[in-house]
């Protein structure tokens, strides 16, 4: 079988095992990366990581490549699978005794392991062509798992500003990476 990413996808939409674990092969690291980013535990970020390939699988029939990359609408289903975790009942009782900033604030001396997790996409070196304000704000919703509540809070901004800003910055990330 091939490792066409397009063809692998259309195997895996068909029911092929064997197309799902070469796409699980393929993408694994990089979703890894970006959950981990989000839930900071290797245990939390191997859980909902399989469950972001159960839904990956279950769901593949609703990717659409008219639609956007395929490593695009995963690394969304892993982003939101983190973050719904972040925001579970479960998760806020284990946790209920730390602050909110050991969620939502990496360390200012952060090791390069963090770093590595987090770009485990190579999206930092996109990302870092942007305005600081732009790196602030995706860093913020997208690495972070801000909410726009929150995030405009942190930025001491208006939430609807902070939503009109959010979109510019995505779509100059866009340009960006020649999308």
């Amino acid at each position: 079988m091939s490792d066409q990413p397009d063809l692998l996808i259309l195997k895996m939409q068909e029911g092929s095992e064997m197309a799902f674990s070469r796409v699980y092969e393929r993408y694994n690291e990089a979703l890894r990366g970006i959950i981990f980013a989000v839930v900071k535990d290797d245990a939390v970020a191997e859980e909902v990581l399989q469950d972001v390939f159960m839904k990956i699988w279950n769901n593949s029939s609703s990717y659409d490549v008219k639609q956007g990359r395929f490593f695009t609408w995963a690394l969304n289903i892993s982003r939101n699978a983190a973050i719904d975790h972040l925001r579970s009942k479960a998760h806020k009782n284990n946790l209920k005794n730390l602050s909110r900033d050991y969620f939502v604030n990496i360390p200012e001396d952060a090791t390069d392991e963090m770093e590595v997790q987090t770009d485990s996409l190579g999206i930092m070196k996109w990302v870092n062509k942007l305005k600081p304000t732009c790196i602030k704000i995706i860093d913020l919703i997208f690495f972070k798992g801000f909410t726009f509540k929150d995030g405009a809070a942190e930025l001491n901004i208006p939430e609807g500003t902070l939503k009109t800003r959010h979109r510019k910055c995505v779509n100059e990330l866009r340009n960006v990476m020649g999308e």
